[in-house]
């Protein structure tokens, strides 16, 4: 559409991303992400439940049980896949985060450490071995 003096079109915008997590076990991820990570339940859907939501802040990760691995062998953890990417605003609050979960008892793929791109990052891995990635500014 051709753009006319005086109309203005406006495009849509994109708020918010939700990863999507392959799980084993609904219930068992919804409590490591709300008891380990700090999340909170938005919801879990079907009988037997089979797809759920849980979100901290503006960070969402949508929760789907599959009956198999996804992933062939040891290629996730050998490559480093991640199935999500979740930042935070300053270097103080990805010391923070990694210290609660540390306190808490996360398995950790990766501990805190500055990468050469200027980031301070750490990977988290979960129950079903899904590896997230949390990140902030180095300085």
């Amino acid at each position: 559409m051709p753009h006319e003096a005086g109309n203005t079109v406006s495009r849509p915008i994109l708020t918010s991303t939700a990863a999507q997590l392959f799980v084993a076990d609904i219930q068992a991820s919804c409590d490591f992400y709300t008891h380990k990570l700090g999340f909170v339940v938005d919801f879990i859907y079907g009988a037997p439940p089979h797809y759920g939501q849980v979100s901290r802040d503006h960070a969402r990760l949508a929760l789907r049980v599959v009956g198999e691995p996804v992933f062939a062998g040891d290629i996730r953890e050998r490559e480093h896949l991640l199935s999500a990417s979740l930042t935070v605003g300053t270097k103080d609050e990805i010391k923070q985060l990694f210290v609660a979960y540390q306190a808490a008892g996360v398995q950790f793929h990766q501990t805190l450490k500055n990468e050469t791109w200027g980031a301070r990052t750490f990977i988290v891995a979960d129950p079903d071995g899904n590896l997230i990635l949390f990140a902030g500014p180095a300085e």
